[in-house]
């Protein structure tokens, strides 16, 4: 049964519409939920409302700049992956830029394989799956997490009923980890069920 990737939610913020129906077109060939707007006076009710994962945000706007908008967005929205993007890069907005926690900062025009590779590496920072193999470890890290719980087992019991590290459980857990299956059978054996079991529901 195929695996379901999680709808990444991305807002695209450029005046110039081209660029903005360029990126949408690009993003969601790739899978995600994308919205595109070029008015930056619009982008924090939108934030407020729209729970994003990641903006992607032009820096040289009329009407209010990018450094300004990512002001604004932060007031609402702290943990949102902010990717500024600009022709016209120096060093003054790219600081400015990392003071407000943006994730990236990228020349325009971009390579496509550059932007996809910066992109992959923002969500796997904000624990966002991606690719099945990914969503995969995070299904069998939450099983395993929440059948430990129910069992009232803590991570030092199972370490020893498994003879494996605290350390590497808890990275399997968060699925940080990609378990070996001699480790899933000694956690499916420790949590007393079998080792389908633990790849959830699918």
């Amino acid at each position: 049964m195929p695996i379901d990737l999680p709808a990444v939610r991305i807002l695209i913020v450029d005046d110039d519409r081209a660029i903005c129906d360029y990126m949408q077109t690009l993003l969601e060939k790739d899978g995600f939920s994308v919205k595109a707007m070029s008015d930056p006076t619009l982008v924090e009710d939108e934030v407020r409302q729209g729970s994003y994962h990641v903006v992607i945000l032009d820096l040289m706007m009329p009407k209010l700049d990018g450094i300004e908008v990512l002001k604004r967005i932060r007031e609402h929205d702290t943990d949102v992956a902010v990717v500024v993007f600009t022709a016209h890069p120096n060093l003054d907005s790219a600081v400015a830029a990392m003071k407000l926690d943006a994730v990236d900062y990228i020349k325009k025009p971009f390579n496509v394989d550059e932007f996809r590779e910066v992109l992959a590496r923002v969500m796997r920072k904000k624990g966002l799956a991606r690719t099945p193999e990914e969503q995969l470890h995070k299904i069998i890290g939450d099983t395993i997490r929440n059948q430990r719980k129910t069992k009232e087992l803590t991570l030092k019991q199972m370490s020893r009923r498994t003879g494996l590290s605290i350390s590497l459980l808890s990275q399997i857990e968060r699925a940080e980890s990609s378990p070996s299956i001699s480790s899933l059978y000694k956690i499916a054996l420790a949590l007393d069920t079998k080792i389908q079991d633990l790849f959830g529901d699918n």
